[in-house]
C-alpha cells in the first residue's frame, strides 16, 4: 500500500495552510511562553488528555481529569479513571518515543490500554469493523495478517518521505485509523502519534492542545475521516487537521496576547465553536469552557444581552446562535 506513498493530493489550500501554520508557530514561540511556563504546559497537557479521551466517550470532565492527574480521589467509573492515568503516563513519555519505531508504537499502546483491553501492546488478532451510532458499518479495518506489514510500511514512508511534516503527520493519523491495527485505542493512539510527529518538527506541539480543537469539532473530524474513506485518499482529512492545528495556534496566541480579559477569551471560544456549528447549548459551553452549568448559563445570558447571541428554543431546551 505504501511502496510509493499513501494516496492523497497536495492542494493549493493545503500548501497555504502549511505556510500560515509555519508563520503562526513562530508567533507562538515568540509570544505564548509555552517553553518557559511549566504551569501552562501542564494545563495544556491535561486539556489534551481530557479532550482525546472525551472523544472516545470517557465521562470525566476537565476538573475530574485534573484531580486524577494530581493524585486525588474521584467518584467515577474505574475504567474511565484508568484511561486518564494511562493517557497521562504515555503523554509524559512523549520525549522518549521514537515516532518511526514499531516497538515504541506498541509500547505506547500497552501503556495507553493497560488493564483495559485483552490485546494491549499488540496488534489485533481478529477482523474488525467501525460502525456508526445506528450500527451501520462505516469501515472495515485491514485483515489481521496484513497489519504488521502495513504498519511497518507506513512508519517507513513517514520517516523517509520528503513531504512536509505537517502533511506527513496528518497522513499517518488517517492511515492508522484506516488500518485500525488495534482491538481498541486506535483513535487515542492516532492522536498521540500525530502530536509526537509534530513535536519532531517543532517541540512546541508537545504542549499545544490540538486534541481540544478536535473535540470541539468532533463531527467534522469524523466526517473528514468518512469522506476520505469514500474518496479512498486522505486529502480531506489533511485539510481538516491542518485547519484544527491552525486554530489551536491562533487560540494560543490570543490567550497569550489577552490574558487580562477572560470574558473576551470565552467569547472567542464560543464564536469559534459557532463557526462550525449552527447553535450552542449550555451543555456545550460547559464542555468547551470547562465551567459549571450555572456559570455557562450566566455567560450565555450575558452574551445574549449584549446582542452577540440570539436565544431560541431547540426541542425542549434553550439554545443560542449568532445573529
Amino acid at each position: 500500500m505504501y511502496s510509493k506513498k499513501p494516496p492523497f493530493d497536495i492542494t493549493t489550500g493545503i500548501l497555504e495552510q502549511v505556510a500560515v501554520i509555519a508563520e503562526l508557530v513562530g508567533h507562538v514561540n515568540a509570544t505564548a511562553g509555552l517553553s518557559a511556563n511549566p504551569m501552562l504546559r501542564r494545563t495544556n497537557r491535561i486539556r489534551s488528555i481530557y479532550s482525546s479521551l472525551a472523544i472516545e466517550q470517557n465521562t470525566l470532565n476537565l476538573d475530574q481529569v485534573t484531580a486524577v492527574v494530581n493524585g486525588k480521589r474521584v467518584l467515577a467509573p474505574p475504567k474511565d479513571i484508568a484511561e486518564v492515568k494511562n493517557a497521562y503516563e504515555i503523554y509524559e513519555m512523549l520525549d522518549t518515543l521514537d515516532p518511526y519505531s514499531m516497538d515504541d508504537l506498541l509500547d505506547a499502546h500497552a501503556v495507553m490500554t493497560r488493564g483495559l483491553v485483552t490485546e494491549s501492546g499488540c496488534f489485533r488478532s481478529r477482523p474488525v469493523g467501525v460502525v456508526d451510532g445506528q450500527g451501520n458499518i462505516l469501515h472495515l479495518g485491514s485483515l489481521p495478517d496484513y497489519i504488521p506489514g502495513l504498519m511497518q510500511e507506513l512508519l517507513t514512508w513517514t520517516r523517509d518521505s520528503d513531504c512536509h511534516m505537517l502533511i506527513k503527520s496528518c497522513v499517518f493519523h488517517y492511515e492508522l485509523e484506516l488500518i485500525h491495527p488495534f482491538a481498541d485505542g486506535n483513535g487515542r493512539i492516532g492522536r498521540l502519534w500525530h502530536t509526537l510527529l509534530l513535536t519532531q518538527w517543532k517541540p512546541i506541539f508537545a504542549w499545544l492542545p490540538v486534541e481540544s480543537i478536535i473535540h470541539d469539532r468532533q463531527e467534522e473530524y469524523y466526517r473528514a475521516i468518512n469522506t476520505s474513506n469514500l474518496m479512498a485518499e486522505s486529502t480531506c482529512f489533511i485539510e481538516f487537521m491542518l485547519s484544527a492545528i491552525r486554530q489551536a495556534l491562533e487560540e494560543a496566541i490570543q490567550t497569550a496576547e489577552a490574558p487580562e480579559n477572560p470574558q473576551q477569551l470565552r467569547w472567542h471560544r464560543i464564536e469559534q465553536y459557532l463557526h462550525h456549528h449552527d447553535s450552542i447549548t449550555n451543555q456545550d459551553v460547559c464542555s468547551i469552557l470547562q465551567v459549571s452549568a450555572s456559570t455557562a448559563n450566566r455567560i450565555l445570558s450575558a452574551l445574549a444581552g449584549e446582542g452577540k447571541l440570539l436565544k431560541f428554543r431547540k426541542g425542549k431546551n434553550w439554545a443560542y446562535r449568532l445573529p
